[in-house]
């Protein structure tokens, strides 16, 4: 495996090693010596996936707050996505800054998104289908969404009208929120 650092501090693009031939391909898509190599000591203990029917579904920008703040390795399985992950760690040089990556069945790259940011993703195909592992369990209480056109963060999503929950169609602005990491 090969990681990429982006512009925000500890969220890395990691590249597994694809062997294929005529039958098909293989990867490891996670090794905790290959993470540990990296300077990625997470454990997760929850693997979870998620459907996106239609193009253009917006999830997000999700995260679970301190102390349940939990730290992702997100992959898309099927179809593609563009993927967010926004610096919310007020001691963080990269503080408030995003990074955007594809990720899709064919480039089989994954994002690794530390504890304190948030998350979201665009789904750029129908049938999108994402897998993901956290470190710490789903906790409802401590479950944030923040608006995903917050003018603070300024993500470009491009010229889009997306599909939303109700969730996240109704979430607050990042000021009006009790998220703080």
């Amino acid at each position: 495996m090969t990681e990429i650092k982006t512009e925000i501090d500890g969220v890395y693009i990691i590249e597994p090693k694809v062997f294929g031939d005529s039958r098909g391909w293989f990867y490891e898509s996670y090794s905790l010596n290959e993470f540990s190599r990296m300077g990625i000591d997470t454990v997760f203990v929850q693997d979870n996936r998620s459907f996106s029917a239609a193009r253009h579904t917006l999830r997000g920008l999700h995260c679970q707050k301190a102390p349940a703040a939990q730290a992702k390795l997100v992959s898309c399985t099927r179809g593609e996505i563009m993927d967010v992950a926004v610096d919310l760690r007020r001691e963080s040089p990269t503080y408030m800054k995003h990074v955007k990556v594809i990720l899709s069945e064919e480039n089989k790259r994954m994002l690794y998104i530390p504890k304190g940011c948030l998350h979201g993703f665009l789904s750029l195909s129908e049938n999108a289908e994402l897998s993901y592992k956290v470190d710490f369990p789903y906790s409802p209480e401590n479950d944030r969404s923040i608006k995903y056109d917050d003018p603070e963060i300024s993500i470009d999503w491009g010229d889009i009208s997306p599909v939303l929950s109700d969730k996240d169609r109704n979430a607050p602005l990042l000021r009006d929120s009790d998220v703080l990491f």
